[in-house]
């Protein structure tokens, strides 16, 4: 297993705490290396060479396949990669690393886009368009049985812990930002306390958290690179 440090290009965002979960439940070396999206720095050409969507997370491992270093962007893809790195978290196992993705690959199309977009038009949008609230809150919900289905008799999402459970549980997190309630969705909300609990998630939202004060919700300069984006 390396020693080397896993540099991790970050936020405290959702995405982003995904990873930060892996790290501190494989117990892998890393140091953080914050990436300002208020200040634009997603779009530094230093960044945009780890990470050419200008979109965090990202990580640089020094201790890559075949011993060479290796920048990984998507969280999604990330997650995989520290999975197969490690050993843990992902199953080897055909059938099972199959379930493992599909829930993993839900996440990455369905909770996190719509949970995002609701996160906007209910919080960020400078025009409250009713329609657009009710549409993203409507699917998220939708999203949220969709989960508690599965999680009906079982303590995780693909069978043991896993990347997938590390995927959704942040995007869970703002659940009141997206107007849900989690005690409509009893299985996914015995799932959710089951995963604050971990002492591992627990350091994991604590990664970065100096730059959670940033308020961007007040911040219209930051609102206007952030949502305002152009083909660069």
């Amino acid at each position: 297993m390396s020693q080397h440090p896993i540099a991790l290009h970050m936020w405290p965002t959702p995405n982003a705490y995904k990873v930060t979960l892996f790290l501190e439940e494989s117990g892998l070396p890393y140091t953080v290396h914050l990436v300002d999206i208020g200040k634009g720095d997603q779009f530094r050409p230093e960044f945009l060479k780890i990470a050419p969507n200008n979109r965090m997370p990202a990580i640089v491992d020094p201790d890559g396949p075949g011993g060479k270093p290796i920048s990984v962007f998507e969280s999604g893809a990330i997650l995989q990669y520290l999975g197969r790195k490690t050993g843990k978290f992902y199953p080897t196992d055909e059938r099972l690393r199959t379930l493992v993705d599909q829930w993993l690959f839900w996440q990455m199309g369905g909770l996190g886009p719509m949970a995002g977009q609701a996160h906007h038009f209910r919080i960020y949008a400078p025009e409250k368009i009713a329609y657009s609230i009710d549409r993203y809150t409507n699917e998220v919900n939708r999203l949220y049985g969709v989960l508690n289905r599965q999680l009906e008799g079982r303590d995780y999402i693909a069978g043991d812990y896993s990347i997938a459970d590390m995927a959704s549980w942040p995007w869970v997190r703002p659940y009141e930002r997206q107007g849900q309630k989690l005690t409509d969705f009893p299985h996914l909300k015995a799932w959710f306390e089951r995963l604050e609990a971990r002492p591992a998630a627990i350091r994991a939202v604590e990664v970065g958290k100096e730059a959670s004060t940033v308020d961007l919700s007040k911040d219209k300069a930051a609102q206007a690179m952030l949502f305002g984006q152009r083909a660069r």
